[in-house]
């Protein structure tokens, strides 16, 4: 969790970044990982008319930012951009697949736990 003074974050934390319905990126915001500035936020809500390629940029954003430690991301949408998911290959930002208020997690569809099964001697998808 980041520490934040003003506008301007300390380093010694990094921010979680969130795309998600809005339901899941409302509680978070509400829960405290909110940050604004006149360069951009740390989250993006997603609505069933809000297009692809937005979401895509949001991803490409947030893993290609030096104050982001953490990106959380709705399964269902993620499944959505499950090509960036699978190329994308660095340790920090971590990407993490959540579930939703009306989707279930399946850890068969989750990148990071395929990566997992396959060094722990599974098979993968």
């Amino acid at each position: 969790i980041p520490v934040v003074k003003g506008a301007i974050m300390d380093e010694s934390g990094k921010l979680v970044a969130i795309i998600g319905d809005e339901d899941t990126v409302t509680g978070f915001v509400l829960a405290g990982i909110g940050h604004r500035t006149v360069e951009g936020q740390n989250f993006l809500i997603v609505k069933q008319e809000t297009e692809i390629p937005v979401i895509e940029d949001a991803f490409r954003s947030y893993t290609s930012r030096n104050d982001v430690g953490i990106i959380l991301i709705n399964q269902h949408i993620a499944n959505d951009i499950r090509h960036l998911l699978r190329d994308y290959n660095k340790t920090i930002p971590t990407v993490l697949e959540i579930p939703s208020k009306d989707q279930p997690y399946d850890p068969d569809q989750d990148s990071i736990m395929q990566r997992v099964n396959l060094m722990l001697g599974g098979t993968g998808n």
